[in-house]
């Protein structure tokens, strides 16, 4: 009896069981399609579009939308699991307890990666500027790398002076950032071969000020 009631359903123009998977399956993989080839291109660097996309993953704008409202949700879907860690940030002054010299690698480090991904930041960056209240629409990756590269003012800044480790983090936030390097490069021209390490000394500066006046 439930085989015939499921032929009779596929006569009648209603949908099967086995109908609904296949379309469930398809709108899975088109969605994976979409976003593989975001991860894709976020490695070349360049500027990303929609439509870019869309051509990459065969499929066209209109349908690309109906998965993503946005390319900055899309974005994030397709570069999670991609940004590194800290320990990958640290990894040639591991052996280091000096927060100094842990903040100009982390720095430098950021910077590298902003610099080849940064097709995908600019746009994830003007996505935050045109919808500031909206939540987690950038990875935040710099909060991380500062508070590991400080790690060893935990025990020292931290129980002297928790605000002026508090302090320092939020300054240093705002140098250790994309914004910080596009500002040099698109606005005062500079190479990024230039800006990279003014952005280093600028964050070392700043570290070895607060680790300099913290009492003895």
């Amino acid at each position: 009896m439930t085989v015939e009631s499921t032929a009779v359903t596929g006569m009648t123009g209603h949908t099967t069981g086995q109908e609904a998977v296949g379309r469930a399956n398809q709108k899975l993989r088109t969605r994976t399609a979409i976003v593989q080839a975001a991860a894709e291109l976020s490695w070349t660097g360049r500027d990303i579009t929609m439509p870019e996309v869309a051509r990459a993953a065969l499929v066209s704008e209109a349908t690309a939308y109906r998965y993503f409202p946005d390319l900055a949700s899309l974005l994030q879907e397709a570069i999670a699991g991609q940004l590194p860690d800290a320990a990958d940030a640290l990894a040639a002054v591991a052996d280091s307890d000096d927060p100094v010299i842990r903040m100009a690698a982390a720095t430098e480090f950021l910077l590298r990666h902003i610099l080849s991904r940064q097709g995908v930041v600019r746009a994830l960056i003007a996505a935050t500027i045109t919808r500031p209240g909206r939540p987690t629409s950038r990875p935040g990756l710099r909060f991380a790398l500062i508070d590991a590269a400080l790690a060893p003012l935990n025990d020292t800044l931290g129980v002297t002076d928790p605000a002026a480790l508090a302090q320092l983090k939020r300054d240093l936030a705002v140098v250790v950032s994309a914004e910080a390097l596009f500002s040099l490069t698109d606005l005062h021209g500079l190479d990024p071969e230039e800006a990279i390490p003014s952005i280093v000394h600028t964050a070392s500066v700043l570290t070895r000020a607060a680790v300099s006046s913290r009492p003895r």
